[in-house]
């Protein structure tokens, strides 16, 4: 049984098949993050989003955080979902969904993957405002 899905793509990110994966008779709750492009940062009006990423590397990473979350938290499956390119205001970068017996376990679960990835992956973030662009959230 496969516990992971992990995916970068330039396509729209699909919340009901993060949802599906995950989904277990055997499990209590389910928690789902969902990260959206918001129209502001730091009082600046945000337009849009353009998200990079060395795509196998990061790939590997987040299995990493899969992997270990499956091993740190009382979870039966997890899926970590990244898009690239380019999103406006409302559309979805991230999404991650995680099943398990209990709440506690996919909450804290949950928490730890989006913390992990924003801190460890090598996803570029580039936000373009009205009067300029700036990278954000560039890792090592």
């Amino acid at each position: 049984m496969q516990r992971t899905s992990i995916k970068i793509t330039l396509n729209k990110l699909d919340l009901q098949a993060c949802y599906r994966f995950v989904d277990d008779a055997t499990c209590g709750g389910i928690v789902a993050f969902v990260g959206t492009v918001r129209n502001d940062t730091h009082g600046k009006e945000v337009k849009k989003l353009a998200f990079s990423t060395y795509k196998p590397m990061a790939i590997k990473e987040m299995q990493k955080i899969a992997t270990l979350a499956l091993e740190k938290f009382s979870i039966h499956k997890i899926a970590i979902h990244h898009a690239e390119g380019t999103l406006f205001i409302g559309e979805i970068p991230v999404i991650i969904t995680v099943s398990a017996k209990h709440r506690k376990a996919a909450f804290e679960a949950c928490e730890f993957a989006i913390g992990t990835l924003k801190e460890t992956v090598p996803i570029w973030k580039k936000e373009y405002f009205s009067d300029g662009d700036v990278w954000v959230n560039a890792h090592p």
